[in-house]
C-alpha cells in the first residue's frame, strides 16, 4: 500500500490525469505487493462500467448538454435579473439565481461556472464591477449544483455508498436553497460596500414575474418532474435520466424550437468527452476500491479515528476537515469515488445518517474545485475571464467562509437535510 500511495503522490504531482494517475498507482498493487493475479485490474475496471445506477450519469450530462443548447438558458438569465436585478449588486444576484435553477439542469459546477463566466463575466465588467469580484461570485455560486438535483456527485455518492440517490435528491433542495440566501447576503454586504448598483430601477411587478415564469417553466418545473417520478417509482433514476434526455430534445425541438440539428451533432460530441473522463476515472477508481478493501484501509482509519474521539460531532468534523483538504487536491468525482467506501462505514457506525454526511461531503469536496492549487472549476472561470488566481482567491473569502457557514449549520442541524426526504418518503 506504501508503493501505491507514493507513486500517486508523485503522478499527481507531474500533473498526469486524474484517471491515469488513480490506476497506474493501483495496478502496482497487483504487480509488486499483492501476489494477485494482474487480471484482476482489468475485471474490476470492467465491473466498474457494468453497474444499472451509473446509467444516469451519461444520461443527465447528454440531457444538460442539450437543455443548454436550446435557449433555456437565456431564458433563466431574464427570469433571474426580473427577480433580482432590482437588489444592490444585481447582476452578481443574478448569477446565484441562475446556478440555483440551472442545478436542475447542468449538475456540474465547472459546466455551470463556465456558462455564467461566458456569458455573464461581461456584462459584469461592463456594469464596473471588478473582474475578480466577478469571478469569484460566479466560480462560488455554481457549488450550488453539487446539492440541487440532478447532481452528478449525489448519484455517484449514492452509487459508491448504496445510498438511496432518490433520498439524496430530495435532501439536497433546502441546503442548496440555504446557500443561495447565505450566498445572496455575503453579495449584497459585499457589493453595498464597493458601491455597485442595481440594473434594474425598481422591484418587479407581479405580472413581470409571471411572465419570466411562464417563459422558463419547462425548465424550472424539470427538478420536479424528476422527484416525483422517482419518489412514486414512475422510474428509477437511470431511467429519469433516460426520460431528462428525451424531455430536453422536445423541448428544445419542438416547443421552444431553438435546438437545430447542426446544435445536436456539437452537443452529442461534447457529452461523448464528458462521459469519456467520468466513466475512465470510475474504472480507474475501481481499482483502488479493490485495494483499499484488500488492505482493509475502511477498519484501519475507524480504528484510528475512533481512537481520538466517539464523539459523532467531533468525528464528523474532523472527516469534513480531511474533505476539505483532499478536496483541494483532487477533482470532487475522484474524491466521492475513492473517499466514500472510506469514511461511509465510520459515519454509519456512530450514528449519522448517510445521506446527511452525502450532502455535506459533497459540497466540501466540490468547493475544492473553488480553491487553490488544484481548483478545476477556479482555473476554468479565471481563464474564460482573465483574471490572475491570487486576486481571485482573495476575492472568495467571503464567499468561502458563507459555505463553511452553511457547512456548520447543516453538521449542527440534520433535520435541515433529512426533513424533506422523510417527509416525502413517509407518503
Amino acid at each position: 500500500m506504501t508503493l501505491v500511495v507514493s507513486v500517486f503522490a508523485v503522478l499527481l504531482l507531474t500533473g498526469m490525469p486524474l484517471a491515469f494517475t488513480i490506476g497506474i498507482s493501483s495496478s502496482l498493487f497487483f504487480l509488486f505487493e499483492a501476489g494477485l493475479p494482474f487480471s484482476i485490474v482489468t475485471q474490476r475496471m470492467v465491473a466498474a462500467t457494468q453497474n444499472y445506477p451509473l446509467l444516469a450519469v451519461p444520461f443527465f450530462v447528454l440531457a444538460g448538454n442539450l437543455m443548454n443548447a436550446t435557449g433555456i438558458t437565456k431564458r433563466l438569465i431574464k427570469f433571474s435579473t426580473i427577480l433580482v436585478g432590482h437588489l444592490t449588486g444585481g447582476l452578481a444576484h443574478v448569477s446565484i439565481i441562475l446556478s440555483s435553477l440551472l442545478g436542475g439542469i447542468s449538475g456540474s459546477a465547472v459546466a455551470d461556472a463556465a456558462m455564467e463566466a461566458r456569458i455573464l463575466g461581461p456584462s459584469m465588467t461592463k456594469q464596473g464591477y471588478d473582474k475578480a469580484y466577478s469571478a469569484a461570485v460566479i466560480g462560488l455560486s455554481s457549488l450550488i449544483t453539487s446539492t440541487i438535483p440532478p447532481s452528478i456527485g449525489l448519484i455517484l455518492y449514492g452509487y459508491t455508498g448504496q445510498v438511496s440517490i432518490g433520498r439524496l435528491f430530495i435532501a439536497g433542495i433546502i441546503p442548496g436553497l440555504l446557500m443561495a440566501i447565505l450566498l445572496m447576503v455575503t453579495t449584497y454586504i459585499t457589493s453595498k460596500k464597493r458601491g455597485y448598483t442595481p440594473v434594474r430601477e425598481k422591484a418587479p411587478t407581479k405580472k413581470e414575474v409571471w411572465n419570466g415564469l411562464k417563459d422558463s417553466i419547462w425548465a424550472i418545473i424539470f427538478p420536479l418532474i424528476l422527484i416525483i417520478g422517482i419518489r412514486f417509482g414512475f422510474f428509477t433514476p437511470s431511467e429519469a435520466g433516460a426520460f431528462a434526455v428525451v424531455y430536453a430534445f422536445i423541448i428544445g425541438k419542438y416547443v421552444y424550437k431553438e435546438l437545430k440539428w447542426s446544435d445536436l451533432k456539437e452537443v452529442l460530441k461534447q457529452s461523448l468527452f464528458d462521459n469519456g473522463v467520468i466513466v475512465l476515472i470510475i474504472a480507474c477508481s475501481s481499482i483502488f476500491g479493490y485495494v483499499i478493501i484488500a488492505n482493509q484501509v475502511p477498519q484501519q482509519m475507524a480504528q484510528v479515528i475512533t481512537s481520538i474521539t466517539q464523539n459523532p460531532t467531533l468525528l464528523l468534523f474532523m472527516i469534513l476537515g480531511f474533505l476539505f483538504i483532499a478536496g483541494m487536491l483532487m477533482e470532487a468525482t475522484v474524491n466521492v469515488l475513492l473517499l466514500t467506501p472510506i469514511f461511509l462505514p465510520i459515519i454509519k457506525s456512530v450514528g449519522i445518517d448517510p445521506v446527511h454526511f452525502g450532502i455535506m461531503m459533497m459540497t466540501i469536496v466540490t468547493m475544492g474545485g473553488m480553491t487553490p492549487p488544484v481548483g478545476v472549476t477556479m482555473y476554468t472561470v479565471c481563464s474564460l475571464m482573465d483574471v490572475p488566481v491570487e486576486d481571485y482567491v482573495y476575492q472568495s473569502i467571503p464567499f468561502t467562509l458563507a459555505i463553511i457557514v452553511l457547512i456548520v449549520i447543516l453538521a449542527f442541524f440534520p433535520n435541515l437535510v433529512l426533513f424533506l426526504p422523510n417527509l416525502v418518503y413517509s407518503l
